[in-house]
C-alpha cells in the first residue's frame, strides 16, 4: 500500500527525490572516450552533444557542429561552478550572422606579403561578409571560383586587457588564416561553423593600436564555399560563470550519459536521458528528454546549493540572421519557456547539414516554491544567478532578430541545505516540430502525436508523472543492452554497442501514412541528407533485426509501396525517397540495382528468420519475385554499377555485391520455404549454390578472395556473407574462414580496411566481418583496432563511420544511423540460438 501510494502521489505531480543508488550510479561503468559525447537526443534535428572530454570544455553542439547552447551551473555557498557547456562571447568584431562587415578581397593569388598589415591591397574588390557560394548562411559576397583572398582591418584600442580574446571562424574547404602576418589557423580539406580559437599571450602582443589586419585564403575543392571570421571576448559581468566544476567521470549508456563533478566542497551527479526505449514507439518519438542533477555534501557540513540550465532560441533556426519569438507558459502544474523561429517555415527547408527552423523548443520545469523558469536578457540572467542564486525575474515575450540579441531561458532549482545524504531534481527539455515529414505530398505528424490527439504539453506532463518508472525502465534497458553484448563480443564491444545507441536511434524519424503503416525514416547525416536511404536501412538493420523488427519494417514498407502503387516501376528498389524532411520519391542522381535488390530481398529474409514466419515478406511477394529475378539474371557478374562501396572508385564486377545477390536468392528461397512455396525454394535454393558455385571459381586468388573478379592481387571484405553465417546455409563452404584469416593480415592501429585501394574503412562493415569470427578470441580481434579508433581518434564529431585506420581521424560522415550495423554479432548470436 504505501508504494502505491508515493506512486499516485508521484503521478499527480509531485517530484519524487531521487535515488542514487537508483538513478545516478550508472548500471555498468565505460571507460570508453567518445569523440562526441550524447546528451539532447530525439531525431535529427534534435540532437546536441558534447565533443569534448569535459562537459564545461566548449559549447554543446547539434550534430552538424552548429552550436546550440546548454548551459550548466552550480551555486554552491555563493560560489557558482559551472558544469556544463560554455556562455556566449560578446563580440569585438563581429561575423556575418551579427551584422554584415567589410573586407578587401581578390580570386586572383596576390603577390608579395599580403597578410601583412601595412600590405597595400590595391587592386583587391571591397565586398561584405561572409563570402560564399548562395547555398550558405548570410553570404554578402558571391564566390565562385576556387580560390578567394580576404583582408578585414580593423582598430582596436580599447582591447580588454585582463580578458581573453578569441578568433572564432567559419570555412569551406582549405582555410588559412593570419592576424598581423601570423598564421593562426591552416587546415586540410574539412568545412567547419564557428571554430573558437583562443589567442595565446604571444599573438596579442602582436596586436596594435590603430590598424590590424586578419587575412584569410580559403580553397574551395567542391561543393559549397564560405569564409566568415570575426574577435571576441567574454562578459565581465558573468565572470563568475567562468570557474568551471571539475569532472571526475563521465560513462556513456545506450539510454543515459552520467556525469561526475567536484564543486568545491559538493559533489554533483549529472544524468542526460533520452528514453528511446527501442520497444516503446511513443518514448522513442516523444521529442523530450531529462537533465538530472544531485548535489551531495563531501565534507559532513551542510552547503547552500542552486542548480542553474539554460539554453536559447537557437535551438529552433538553422542561422543566426533568423528573427526568434520566446515566451513563458504555465500549464498544468509546468512552467516552460518556448521558443520558435516567427517565420515558421514547417517541412520548408531540406538537404543535409542544416538545422531546423520551425517548431518550437520548450524548457520545462515543475512550478514550485523552489523552481523557476525565466527568460531574459542573456548576460543579466546569469549575472543575477551568480550574485543572488535566483533568476532575475523574466519577460512574458522576447523577439530576436540577430544573433546578440539571443536572450537566457533559463531554469532554476534552489535545493536549499544539502548535506551527505544529498539531494536532487530533475527538468526537461523537448520540441514540438508540428509536421515532421512530408510523405507523398502529405505532411505527416510524428508518432507520438497520434494525428493530433497528443500536444506537447500533454507529453510533458506524462513525462513528468512518469519520471520514475522511465527512469527505472532505461536502466533496465541498458542493463540488458549491455549484457548481451559482452556475453556476444566482450566488454569493449559493449561499450562500443553503447555508444552508438542514440546515435543510430536519433537518425529516425517515427510517423504513420495515412493508411496507419508504420514508418521510421532515416536522414543519410552528412553524406547528402536523403530520406530513408535504402543503402542506409540495410547496414544499420542488426540493430533492429535484434530487438524491434517493427522497426526494420517501418524503413522498408514506404520502398515496398513505393513500386507497388507504381510510382516507381523499375525492376528494382529505389535508392531513396527524397531529401529530409521531403519524402515524395527518389531524388539521387543514380540507381543502384543490385545493391538496393540484394538489401530489400535480405532484409526481408532476415525479419522473416527474426519472426519465425514470413506474412510480411508475402504482402510483397510479387515485388520481391521481380527484384529477386533481377539479382539472378545480372548478380552474378555485375556490370558497372553503383555500389555502396564505391569510395575508393568505381569497379566493375565486384565480388561483394555479387555476394549481395547471391545471398538475396538464398534469402527468396528461405522465405519461399516459409510461405510453403516448396518448389519456389528448391528452385531458387539451386539457383544460389550454383552463383556461389561459380562465384568461388571467379573470384579465387590463392589465400583469399578477389575484390573484383577480373582485378589479379585485390582483396575486399565479403561482409555481404555474414547471412550465410547466421542462417546456417553454407553455400560459400569454406569461403568465410579463408577471409577471415586474410583479412587479419592486413589490419591496421585503427581497424580493417574496407579494401585493398585505399588505407581508410567503414566501421560498420569492419563489425559485419568480424560477426563471421568462428570464436569470440578472433571476434575480439577486429574489435580492439576499432575500439581503439573510437577512443583516440582527434575528429571530434558524433562516430563516423568512414575513418582513417592508420591515423584514426575521420574520412567523412558522422552522426548516421549505419553504426546499428555494430549489433550484428549479437544478432548473430540470437538467431544461432533459434
Amino acid at each position: 500500500m504505501k508504494k502505491l501510494t508515493a506512486t499516485t502521489l508521484f503521478a499527480m505531480g509531485l517530484f519524487a527525490q531521487l535515488q542514487a543508488t537508483d538513478l545516478f550510479t550508472p548500471v555498468q561503468k565505460t571507460d570508453l572516450r567518445l569523440p562526441s559525447v550524447p546528451l539532447i537526443t530525439s531525431d535529427p534535428y534534435l540532437s546536441i552533444w558534447s565533443p569534448y572530454d569535459k562537459l564545461n570544455e566548449g559549447t554543446t553542439r547539434h550534430w552538424t557542429n552548429d552550436e546550440k547552447s546548454l548551459i550548466g551551473a552550480v551555486r554552491v555557498d555563493g560560489k557558482v561552478y559551472r558544469f556544463m557547456g560554455k556562455q556566449a562571447l560578446e563580440s569585438l568584431l563581429p561575423m556575418a550572422g551579427s551584422e554584415e562587415w567589410e573586407g578587401n578581397y581578390t580570386f586572383d593569388a596576390p603577390q608579395g606579403e599580403w597578410t601583412a598589415v601595412n600590405y597595400n591591397a590595391e587592386g583587391w574588390k571591397k565586398g561584405k561578409g561572409a563570402f560564399g557560394t548562395n547555398d550558405m548562411p548570410v553570404v554578402r559576397t558571391s564566390w565562385n571560383t576556387k580560390d578567394i583572398w580576404v583582408r578585414r582591418e580593423f582598430n582596436l584600442n580599447d582591447a580588454p586587457a585582463d580578458t581573453p580574446i578569441y578568433l572564432k571562424y567559419s570555412h569551406d574547404d582549405v582555410f588559412e588564416l593570419y592576424l598581423n602576418g601570423e598564421k593562426l589557423v591552416a587546415t586540410d580539406y574539412s568545412w567547419k561553423n564557428n571554430v573558437v580559437l583562443e589567442l595565446s599571450d604571444e599573438v596579442r602582443a602582436k596586436m596594435r593600436e590603430g590598424k590590424n589586419v586578419i587575412a584569410a585564403h580559403c580553397h574551395n575543392t567542391t561543393g559549397g564555399a564560405y569564409v566568415d571570421f570575426g574577435l571576441y571576448t567574454t562578459n565581465k559581468e558573468t565572470a563568475g560563470f567562468e570557474n568551471i566544476a571539475i569532472q571526475k567521470s563521465v560513462d556513456v549508456l545506450p539510454t543515459q550519459t552520467y556525469y561526475t563533478f567536484t564543486c568545491g566542497p559538493v559533489e554533483l551527479d549529472v544524468v542526460f536521458t533520452a528514453p528511446m526505449l527501442i520497444d516503446d514507439l511513443d518514448l522513442i518519438s516523444t521529442p523530450i528528454n531529462y537533465i538530472s542533477y544531485q548535489a551531495t555534501s563531501t565534507d559532513k557540513k551542510n552547503h547552500d546549493v542552486q542548480v542553474y540550465i539554460e539554453t536559447t532560441p537557437q535551438l529552433t533556426i538553422n542561422e543566426m540572421t533568423q528573427p526568434t519569438r520566446a515566451q513563458v507558459i504555465k500549464k498544468n502544474g509546468i512552467s516552460y519557456v518556448q521558443a520558435g523561429s516567427i517565420d515558421q517555415p514547417i517541412t520548408g527547408r531540406k538537404g543535409d547539414l542544416i538545422c531546423i527552423d520551425w517548431g518550437y523548443a520548450y524548457l520545462a520545469g515543475n512550478n514550485g516554491a523552489n523552481t523557476s523558469v525565466s527568460l531574459g536578457d542573456y548576460v543579466d540572467m546569469k549575472a543575477v544567478f551568480a550574485s543572488k542564486g535566483e533568476l532575475m525575474p523574466g519577460q512574458n515575450e522576447v523577439v530576436t532578430r540577430n544573433a546578440d540579441e539571443m536572450p537566457a531561458m533559463a531554469y532554476s532549482e534552489d535545493l536549499g541545505n544539502v548535506s551527505s545524504t544529498g539531494k536532487s531534481g530533475f527538468m526537461m527539455i523537448g520540441y514540438d516540430d508540428v509536421y515532421s515529414i512530408e510523405y507523398m505530398y502529405e505532411r505527416r505528424m510524428a508518432y507520438w502525436k497520434h494525428d493530433g490527439k497528443v500536444s506537447i504539453f500533454d507529453a510533458f506532463e506524462r513525462a513528468k508523472q512518469n519520471y520514475q518508472n522511465v527512469m527505472e525502465r532505461c536502466r533496465d534497458f541498458d542493463a540488458m543492452i549491455m549484457k548481451d553484448a559482452e556475453k556476444a563480443g566482450g566488454k569493449k564491444y559493449a561499450e562500443i554497442c553503447a555508444a552508438s545507441y542514440r546515435q543510430v536511434m536519433a537518425a529516425h524519424k517515427l510517423f504513420t501514412d495515412k493508411e496507419g503503416n508504420l514508418m521510421f525514416f532515416s536522414k543519410e547525416n552528412n553524406s547528402n541528407g536523403c530520406i530513408n536511404t535504402v543503402d542506409l536501412t540495410y547496414p544499420s538493420a542488426p540493430l533492429f533485426l535484434a530487438y524491434n523488427p517493427d522497426l526494420q519494417k517501418a524503413m522498408m514498407t514506404s520502398i515496398f509501396e513505393y513500386s507497388a502503387t507504381g510510382r516507381w516501376n523499375k525492376p528494382f528498389p529505389a535508392h531513396d525517397l527524397g531529401t529530409y524532411p521531403i519524402a515524395n520519391g527518389q531524388v539521387y542522381g543514380g540507381d543502384m540495382p543490385i545493391e538496393e535488390g540484394g538489401n530489400m530481398v535480405i532484409l526481408a529474409a532476415a525479419i522473416a528468420k527474426a519472426e519465425g514466419n514470413a506474412n510480411y515478406a508475402k504482402k510483397y511477394w510479387d515485388l520481391l519475385t521481380i527484384w529477386t529475378d533481377y539479382l539472378v539474371e545480372y548478380g552474378q557478374d555485375p556490370e558497372n554499377q553503383l555500389c555502396t562501396d564505391d569510395f575508393a572508385g568505381h569497379w566493375a564486377h565486384n565480388a561483394n555485391l555479387s555476394v549481395k545477390a547471391i545471398m538475396g536468392v538464398a534469402g527468396y528461397s528461405e522465405m519461399a520455404k516459409m510461405l510453403g512455396l516448396n518448389n519456389v525454394a528448391d528452385e531458387y535454393a539451386e539457383k544460389a549454390k550454383k552463383m556461389a558455385q561459380k562465384w568461388m571459381e571467379m573470384a579465387g586468388e590463392n589465400d583469399h578472395y578477389r575484390l573484383a573478379f577480373d582485378r589479379a592481387n585485390t582483396w575486399s571484405q565479403k561482409y555481404n556473407m555474414v547471412w550465410d553465417k547466421m542462417w546456417g546455409l553454407n553455400i560459400f563452404p569454406g569461403v568465410i574462414d579463408k577471409e577471415i584469416n586474410y583479412y587479419l593480415t592486413k589490419q591496421n592501429a585503427f581497424g580493417l580496411p574496407l579494401d585493398s585501394r585505399k588505407e581508410y574503412t567503414k566501421s560498420d562493415w569492419i563489425m559485419w566481418t568480424a560477426a563471421m569470427a568462428s570464436d569470440m578470441e578472433t571476434f575480439q580481434k577486429f574489435v580492439d583496432p576499432l575500439y581503439k579508433y573510437i577512443n583516440e581518434t582527434p575528429s571530434r564529431v558524433p562516430i563516423s563511420d568512414w575513418h582513417h585506420t592508420d591515423s584514426g581521424e575521420w574520412v567523412g560522415f558522422r552522426a548516421r544511423s549505419v553504426i546499428g550495423g555494430y549489433w550484428m554479432k549479437v544478432l548473430m548470436d540470437k538467431m544461432l540460438v533459434k
